[in-house]
């Protein structure tokens, strides 16, 4: 998988120790490893409540 800065993602599953669940929609913000990503998630109003770090095989670039 080709993620780079600024991709949307979505989760293709739960991370219930952060409360996200499956199809939440993130960004990446850094690549950490050759497939470890740091996303950041966002509530409706643009304010952030959860980043971590997961793994491309966790995640599903979504396209516009």
């Amino acid at each position: 998988m080709a993620l780079k800065a600024k991709d949307m993602v979505a989760l293709l599953e739960d991370v219930p120790a952060r409360h996200l669940a499956r199809g939440q929609v993130g960004t990446v913000i850094e690549k950490l490893g050759r497939e470890l990503f740091e996303v950041e998630f966002d509530d409706d109003e643009g304010e952030n409540f959860a980043t971590l770090s997961l793994k491309a095989d966790q995640l599903l670039v979504l396209h516009r």
